[in-house]
C-alpha cells in the first residue's frame, strides 16, 4: 500500500512505484519484448521495475538497462510446496502493478492462486483488473507494448547501445576479432518442431558460398542442436563450430559484429535482427510472419511449406541483398 504524507492543502505520495514484469522466455519472445521494456521504463522513469524470468535468461536480463532487479522463477510444479511458496511471496509484495507479458497457462494460475487481490494485474488471466483483449493476429512486439502502455508506458523503440557499445559487459564472452568479416549460421531450433528447420545441407551450402567470398563463418546452437550443427559441418568443414560454446552475453557479442546472420525461427535470429545486423529468418508452416517476423533495420524472412521449398539461391540473394542495404 502506498505511504502518504499530508501537507497543508495537499497529499504527496512518498512511496516509489513498484512494477513487476513477468516474461519467462523463450529468447525470441524476450527480444521481441525489448521495445515494450523500454516503453515501460520511459513512462515510469522513477519506478522500481523488476523482471521475473527463467534462470536461463538471467545473465542477459541483468545487463538490460530497463530493470532494477531480476527475479528467477524456477517454474516448478504448482504442487511443489517450496517453489510455490517462493512465487507467492514474490507476487504478494507491494507491487503497484504486475504486467504479465508471458500470458501463459502458468501465469494465469499465478494470478488465480498467488497474487495479492489488491494489486493491479495486466494480462489475459480471466478476471484480472486490466485485461488485454483479443490478440489474434497481433505481432508479439505490439502485444507486449500494449501491456506496457496499460502500465503507463510510452511507446518507444529500444535503444540497443547497451548491447552494441559496452564491451566491458561481455568479458566472459568469446574472443572474436570483429575487424574481420564473418557470418553466423543458426541451423537449429526447437526439437519438438523439426518442420521449422531449414535442411542442414542448405545451411552448409550457404556457409560454403560465404567462405568462397573470404567470409569467416561460425555455426551456433545449444546442446540440443549438436546433431544438426554436425550435419552442417559435414557439408562445410571450414565452418567454425561454436555449438554449445556461447552463453547469452557471449552470443550477443558474437552476433553484434556479424556481417550476415541466417537461421531458423529461433531466439538468436531475433536477437541479431534487433541489434541491426543483416539477418534472414527461414520460416516453415509453423511460423506466422504477421506475429513472429524478426524486426530490425536489415531483417527479412523467407517462407515456404515445407520449409525445404526455400532454395539456397533464393536465400543467398536475400542475404546478400540485406548486406547491400546496410552498406547503402
Amino acid at each position: 500500500m502506498r505511504n502518504e504524507r499530508r501537507l497543508p492543502g495537499m497529499l504527496i505520495n512518498t512511496a516509489k512505484e513498484k512494477i513487476l514484469v513477468i516474461k519467462h522466455g523463450a529468447l525470441g519472445d524476450i527480444v521481441q519484448g525489448f521495445d515494450a521494456f523500454a516503453s515501460l521504463r520511459a513512462g515510469n522513469q522513477t519506478a522500481h521495475i523488476a523482471l521475473m524470468t527463467s534462470s536461463g535468461f538471467v545473465s542477459l536480463a541483468q545487463i538490460m538497462p530497463w530493470f532494477d532487479d531480476v527475479i528467477v522463477d524456477p517454474r516448478g510444479g504448482l504442487l511443489n510446496f517450496i517453489a510455490s511458496l517462493r512465487i507467492r511471496r514474490y507476487l504478494q509484495q507491494d507491487w503497484s502493478v504486475i504486467v504479465d507479458m508471458q500470458c501463459s497457462g502458468r501465469t494465469k494460475k499465478y494470478f488465480s492462486y498467488f497474487r495479492s487481490s489488491t494489486t493491479r494485474w495486466i494480462g489475459t488471466a480471466p478476471g484480472c483488473s486490466d485485461p488485454l483483449h483479443d490478440l489474434t493476429g497481433v505481432n508479439n512486439r505490439h502485444r507486449m507494448i500494449m501491456a506496457a502502455e496499460l502500465a503507463g508506458g510510452k511507446n518507444q523503440k529500444a535503444d540497443m547501445a547497451w548491447l552494441t557499445s559496452d564491451t566491458g559487459k561481455f568479458d566472459e564472452g568469446l574472443s572474436i576479432d570483429t575487424s574481420t568479416t564473418y557470418a553466423v549460421l543458426v541451423p537449429g531450433c526447437s526439437l519438438a518442431k523439426p518442420q521449422k528447420r531449414w535442411p542442414a545441407g542448405y545451411f552448409a551450402a550457404v556457409g560454403n558460398d560465404l567462405l568462397a567470398k573470404s567470409i569467416k563463418v561460425f555455426a551456433v546452437g545449444t546442446a540440443e542442436d549438436r546433431e544438426v550443427v554436425d550435419r552442417v559441418l559435414e557439408g562445410a568443414p571450414e565452418v567454425i563450430d561454436l555449438c554449445g560454446k556461447t552463453n547469452l552475453p557471449g552470443l550477443a557479442r558474437l552476433l553484434r559484429g556479424a556481417s550476415y546472420v541466417i537461421g531458423n525461427d529461433t531466439g538468436p535470429v531475433f536477437l541479431a535482427a534487433k541489434i541491426g545486423v543483416p539477418t534472414l529468418m527461414m520460416m516453415g508452416p509453423d511460423t506466422d510472419p504477421s506475429m513472429s517476423a524478426p524486426l530490425g533495420v536489415a531483417a527479412s524472412w523467407l517462407r515456404a511449406v515445407p520449409i525445404s521449398g526455400i532454395t539456397v539461391p533464393a536465400a543467398l540473394a536475400s542475404l546478400y541483398g540485406l548486406g547491400e542495404l546496410v552498406k547503402s
